[in-house]
């Protein structure tokens, strides 16, 4: 068994000392290397949508998920800041040599927000509910490994193990996202067959019990959502000051950004977070004020793309579209349009220069998988034309470009019409490809048109789209890159993969997927990077920057590139000065 232990136990006198048997129910806090703020205050941050439930069991929305990971505590977290994991609720964590056990040792002395002691029980019941498929968990299928769901066993009070069905990467970062339940709270619910209505947006605020840094305190519908600390908190400071630091977290319900940037400048929320690059600009001013500070982290993980029709439209009735996919299949056309974008103009008119230009799906900002070799190309149309002229197309008097039968290249460019950067982008693209000679047509629709186009009846050429993830981690992505994914845009949910390098990228990912090794993961993903960025499936263009904001005064304000990007260690945000 190979051991693995991150960060600081101590006693709650902020002691070091070893657990002794004698003592089990003594709180072993967690000791949060933060810098020590006054006490007390509170913090406001604009919500753009009302939350549908706190029921961290059946959350979807991103709203519900943003209030609900406050009041939930996790066995291990993902650090938003370093992408790595570390203890939280589990102070410690083996995994066997073959990556197929894991055995978890628990925080002893902690306790639910009102009071009941937190053990084992606890995380096997969580377990069992979140597997449930009566209670249809969006988490379920996270915990099927290998077609089976991971078995969760009590070896005492303090110590849990889980057995997997064959060896998965990184599986300790599974165990981010799964709240641990109140067994005492929530069994007679699951019992009875009503897990689904509880904690809902009506519970009075004394049954919601968890294990976060807050508890609710009060929820006025359209207005907001109030919580307060949880006094029975498992992490301290250096000082050994329990927190959060402050005594209320409220969320404002304000339904959009201009709103949420208006709320901001006038003092009335704390923090801003997913700011547009126009807004950012915008609070420029205020920032040379003085009243508050804005951050450019850098590129995040979501990355927007152009990608092709390159499924069978056999039957289908578009013969139009198939013959243009003459064009579209042939990697020499692919290349050649993604070398004639100029990513650069995209990223300045369309995000004011707040966008990083891709030259992998792999943001700059993956710390921990980006293959920097794999960095953008500067435009060059001198690039492209030689490679559409190596394959056989050539130039008309009038410079359209035609393919070795002499027929026009000529395609529609789709996107979806609520993005407006993405129609900017689009629209450059059309420039651009105009300069090599290819006639392009954009159309923009409603998101759901777009997707069912893309998903079901395939009729279209071209899209521009973009993925996000909740974590820098490439398992979140298998639907994605596997042939057989839903999200295998470009020819989705294949029986078979239709391309030797569809085969190599499945037989890479499903190897990387049982690799517990992170140099050798590393090694078979960037052989995934390099497949792509060779063939092209999607042309990477932008990856956005994560623009946030902090009024004056706020000490931890460590914001990340992975969501939620201000609260995720909202237990140490304080003020400088008492309120």
């Amino acid at each position: 068994m190979s051991r693995r232990t991150f960060g600081l136990i101590v006693l709650a006198s902020a002691v070091l000392a070893p657990v002794r048997a004698a003592e089990p129910t003594r709180e072993e806090l967690l000791v949060a290397e933060s810098l020590p703020a006054a006490r007390g205050g509170r913090l406001v941050i604009a919500l753009r949508s009302e939350p549908k439930t706190l029921n961290p069991v059946i959350a979807t929305d991103s709203a519900s998920r943003d209030v609900i990971g406050l009041l939930k505590g996790t066995l291990i977290r993902i650090n938003r800041e370093t992408q790595k994991t570390e203890p939280a609720l589990a102070r410690s964590w083996a995994v066997s040599a073959d990556g197929r056990h894991y055995t978890l040792a628990l925080r002893r002395g902690v306790r639910f927000s009102d009071g009941h002691p937190f053990d084992a029980d606890d995380v096997v019941f969580s377990w069992q509910v979140y597997l449930d498929e009566k209670n249809h968990s969006p988490q379920r299928d996270l915990l099927l490994v290998g077609g089976k769901p991971i078995a969760v066993r009590k070896l005492d009070p303090y110590t849990v193990a889980f057995d997997l069905e064959e060896p998965y990467a990184a599986g300790e970062r599974l165990f981010d996202g799964l709240a641990i339940l109140p067994r005492h709270v929530l069994q007679k619910a699951v019992q009875d067959g009503k897990l689904a209505e509880a904690w809902s947006l009506v519970t009075a605020p004394a049954e919601l019990v968890g294990l976060g840094p807050f508890r609710l305190k009060s929820y006025a519908p359209g207005e907001r959502v109030v919580l307060e600390r949880n006094p029975n908190y498992w992490k301290a400071d250096r000082k050994g000051t329990r927190l959060p630091y402050v005594d209320e977290l409220t969320f404002l319900l304000v339904p959009s950004e201009d709103a949420q940037v208006i709320r901001f400048q006038s003092g009335d929320t704390d923090l801003a977070s997913r700011l547009s690059a126009e807004n950012f600009q915008v609070l420029a001013a205020g920032e040379k004020a003085g009243r508050y500070r804005l951050q450019d982290l850098g590129p995040g993980l979501e990355y927007s793309f152009l990608f092709f029709n390159l499924g069978d439209l056999t039957g289908k009735g578009l013969d139009a579209g198939a013959r243009r996919q003459t064009w579209f299949k042939d990697v020499a056309f692919r290349r050649a349009v993604s070398a004639a974008l100029d990513r650069e103009a995209m990223a300045r008119l369309a995000f004011g220069g707040r966008a990083a230009p891709l030259g992998s799906h792999v943001t700059p900002g993956n710390k921990l998988w980006a293959k920097a070799s794999l960095a953008a190309k500067p435009r060059s149309l001198d690039r492209a034309r030689q490679l559409l002229k190596d394959a056989g197309y050539s130039w008309k008097s009038d410079g359209a470009l035609a393919d070795a039968s002499g027929q026009a290249v000529d395609f529609t460019l789709m996107t979806n019409a609520s993005n407006a950067a993405r129609v900017k982008m689009a629209s450059i693209a059309e420039d651009d490809l105009r300069e090599l000679g290819i006639k392009v047509r954009v159309v923009t629709l409603e998101t759901r048109a777009v997707l069912d186009q893309v998903l079901q009846t395939r009729d279209y050429d071209a899209c521009i789209l973009g993925f996000g993830s909740g974590d820098a981690d490439p398992n979140v992505e298998m639907n994605i890159w596997l042939s057989s994914g839903p999200s295998h845009l470009w020819n989705p949910a294949q029986a078979a993969p239709s391309t030797p390098w569809e085969a190599a990228i499945d037989r890479l990912m499903r190897r990387q997927l049982i690799t517990v090794r992170y140099e050798e993961r590393r090694r078979l993903y960037d052989e995934v990077q390099q497949i792509v960025a060779d063939n092209l499936p999607m042309i990477p263009l932008l990856a956005p920057s994560i623009l946030v904001g902090a009024k004056q005064g706020l000490l931890n304000f460590r914001p990340a590139i992975l969501d939620h990007y201000v609260l995720w260690n909202a237990e140490e945000l304080g003020w400088s000065a008492k309120p």
